[in-house]
């Protein structure tokens, strides 16, 4: 559902002093992460760092539904035949996702596995399939469809052949554990980038706060906003290597649960959120909703933050932000 493209850059100092940075790139939940710790030295770095692809592995196990032995892949196998009971922790997950389905009106929507693949980015679609092809598409999706019993804590999906999938939610709730577990560790500053789904905490070595610098995907040679982020997650998703154009116009591979049409308009979001995981489900819920629902949407909640780039490459911010450096339109 989620294509994401690494157009933040963390804007370090490392000053000489007892800690130091550093960082290890991996591949984990088949995507790019980049894990920064400040720490004593390099063997205590390493150790952290272990802990935390240890848990980054465990959520993937947790919420794959590629894995046919998950409680996820579970799920799916029964859906519109029984209730399947799973862990506390992924109920709650799937709670959660739930609330924002009905916070966004459905624009961010776990059950959007469901979806026939209709829809190809590889240049093969030249038109856009029939109506009654798209209506079909989506016909199995609906969180409304998801009945959780939180007494049993079991979750059933009603209708057979229904899906739930992390893919819009997955990595940025991995980076939000592994930072609560480094914390809990006592690793005082760092953070997680998954992909695009960042999550901070602490400060650089010299004290200041950690800096993103964000570029317009249309000119990615500069950079157009200067953020200092402590403690806050932001999540940059694009579709500007990902897209399809029919009869001149562009449309993203981005899917609207609701109506199996692709989203149009916009080429990248970077929401800043409390959570990963938040931000995760709110940038795909912009890029469903459009700019202008989705930057009036975003004004009307606290603490919430973003910056969209448009597909003429003008860029438009939610009033609650805070830009350092002056925000221009390359």
């Amino acid at each position: 559902m989620k294509y994401f493209f690494a157009i933040i850059y963390i804007i370090t100092t490392v000053a000489i002093n007892a800690q130091e940075t550093h960082k290890r790139t991996l591949k984990l939940m088949g995507s790019r992460f980049d894990i920064t710790v400040v720490a004593n030295n390099k063997t205590e770095a390493d150790t952290y760092i272990d802990i935390a692809v240890t848990e980054i592995s465990r959520i993937e196990k947790l919420i794959s539904s590629w894995d046919e032995n998950s409680q996820t892949s579970k799920i799916n196998r029964n859906a519109g035949i029984k209730a399947v009971h799973v862990d506390k922790e992924l109920f709650d997950l799937i709670e959660r996702a739930i609330q924002i389905s009905k916070l966004t009106d459905g624009a961010f929507d776990i059950s959007y596995a469901s979806m026939d693949r209709i829809w190809k980015f590889d240049g093969s679609v030249t038109k856009m399939p029939t109506p009654e092809n798209i209506k079909a598409s989506v016909a199995k999706v609906g969180y409304q469809h998801i009945i959780l019993d939180k007494e049993k804590q079991t979750v059933f999906l009603k209708i057979k052949g229904m899906k739930i999938g992390f893919g819009a939610i997955g990595k940025g709730y991995a980076a939000d554990k592994a930072k609560q577990l480094l914390k809990q560790k006592g690793v005082q500053a760092g953070i997680i980038n998954a992909s695009g789904d960042m999550n901070t905490w602490g400060t650089q070595t010299n004290g200041d706060q950690w800096k993103v610098g964000i570029t317009n995907p249309m000119n990615k040679n500069n950079v157009f906003a200067l953020l200092p982020i402590s403690e806050r997650a932001v999540v940059t998703s694009g579709n500007y290597e990902k897209y399809i154009m029919i009869n001149g116009k562009r449309y993203s591979h981005i899917i609207d649960p609701r109506t199996g049409y692709p989203s149009s308009g916009i080429v990248s979001v970077s929401v800043f959120a409390p959570s990963a995981e938040l931000a995760d489900a709110l940038a795909t819920s912009v890029f469903v909703m459009g700019k202008d629902v989705g930057l009036n949407f975003i004004n009307q909640l606290k603490g919430i933050e973003c910056i969209i780039v448009d597909e003429k490459g003008k860029i438009v911010h939610s009033t609650n932000i805070d830009i350092q450096d002056k925000l221009k339109n390359e």
